[in-house]
């Protein structure tokens, strides 16, 4: 089984219910919230870094970019990057703007959402394991089936 079909498997399995989407290749979040018809603020936006030694799977709005200085305080350490598609492809198998936001059993990486998931919209939005396809489900179900740890990544907006 490939990891879209994990991935709806696994939804179905929490009983969770949830829109998939088909759509043209969306390279961008801008380009994704526009294909789903959904605003961008309320994307899931999974983003894989090397902190230190270890690839960690992180998950901030879509409308926000990742605050490297939060993030390695937050995480507690000392040097972050993001992962090259060739890293990605060997940790993950996807091409960046495929990763969905879920850590294991899907993705086996460390799963670490941004506060500010969830507590804007009462959906979120992400692209399904692929770049032609997305899920838009509720907030509060993807909290409890992704059970991500909660660190400030992005400012909080003034």
């Amino acid at each position: 089984m490939n990891l879209p079909e994990q991935l709806s498997g696994l939804l179905k399995e929490a009983g969770v219910p949830f829109r998939l989407i088909a759509h043209e290749p969306t390279p961008t979040s801008a380009d994704s919230a526009r294909a789903r018809g959904e605003p961008l603020g309320c994307g899931a936006k999974a983003l894989v870094v090397k902190a230190d030694d270890a690839f960690r799977l992180l998950v901030i709005p879509a409308d926000r970019k990742l605050d490297s200085r939060l993030a390695r305080k937050n995480l507690g350490v000392r040097e972050l990057r993001f992962a090259t598609p060739e890293e990605l492809a060997a940790v993950v198998g996807l091409p960046p703007g495929a990763i969905p936001p879920f850590g294991e059993p899907l993705v086996h990486l460390p799963l670490f959402a941004d506060a500010d998931i969830g507590s804007r919209f009462p959906q979120v939005a992400f692209n399904a394991a692929s770049l032609t396809a997305s899920i838009v489900m509720a907030a509060v179900d993807w909290e409890r089936v992704a059970k991500p740890s909660r660190v400030a990544l992005t400012p909080s907006p003034t």
